[in-house]
């Protein structure tokens, strides 16, 4: 019943910012640790950034940290990926996840729950 759904993707030009949004439904945001994965067609599901339950811890791949920041609003039932500095390696379909439990963060079988994912592409 728990469903996400991502929003903020589309075209952007390498340097420009972006905010990706991820609204949760059927469930409460805050019994949720978060995640945000990127994929291509070339390359596996790979691990962005999480954030945990209050939104005070987070952890970024070392490919985004400095450039991307993961919050969110548990009474909006919603997370954030504020993307900055985006350079064309960052193009790919972006998607949040959630699970309730611990276990490996940047696993993909470790989350319970994926929204479609928001296509995001940066040119030169």
């Amino acid at each position: 019943q728990v469903q996400l759904r991502e929003s903020g993707g589309g075209p952007v030009q390498a340097g420009d910012s972006l905010r990706l949004s991820c609204v949760v439904t059927g469930g409460t945001c805050s019994d949720y640790f978060m995640a945000w994965f990127r994929q291509t067609s070339v390359k596996e599901r790979e691990f962005v950034a999480r954030i945990s339950r209050t939104g005070r811890d987070t952890y970024y791949a070392g490919s985004v940290a400095g450039r991307f920041t993961s919050s969110r609003d548990n009474a909006k039932n919603t997370v954030y990926l504020q993307m900055s500095s985006l350079v064309p390696e960052d193009t790919a379909t972006y998607y949040c996840a959630s699970r309730s439990g611990l276990g490996l963060f940047s696993t993909p079988a470790n989350y319970h729950y994926w929204g479609q994912g928001t296509q995001v592409t940066v040119s030169l």
